[in-house]
């Protein structure tokens, strides 16, 4: 079970990386434009929330790579990030895109379960 939560951690991660480059670096270019389906003008007019915004996603990546990087002893740092991932996911939800609770919150609550799994086991 733990190398099961490892991975979905490490997903979870990865999702986030993807999130900060979509937000920093693509926000008005083709492939950010789609992704949150943006107009050009709309994307000018945002730019630099987004990349804010995909900083945070950043740091949130950092953080479920550090709580990898600590192995069992990084058991709180997952918990704490997941469900800051998982909070962010529900209010992106309720307030952006009710998408956003299939993308971010729900891989979030699966890897929240798995690793306080991992753990009593």
């Amino acid at each position: 079970m733990s190398l099961i939560a490892s991975i979905v951690v490490a997903l979870v991660a990865l999702l986030h990386v993807y999130f900060l480059v979509l937000e920093m670096f693509l926000w008005d270019k083709p492939a950010g434009l789609k992704a949150f389906g943006q107009t050009p003008a709309s994307a000018a007019a945002t730019k630099v929330l987004a990349a804010n915004q995909g900083l945070y996603n950043g740091f949130l990546a950092a953080g479920l790579l550090w709580g990898l990087w600590l192995g069992a002893e990084g058991f709180g740092v997952k918990v704490f990030f997941m469900l800051c991932v998982l909070i962010a996911g529900l209010y992106g939800a309720a307030t952006a895109s009710r998408k956003i609770l299939y993308v971010q919150a729900l891989p979030a609550a699966v890897g929240l379960v798995l690793v306080v799994l991992s753990r009593a086991a």
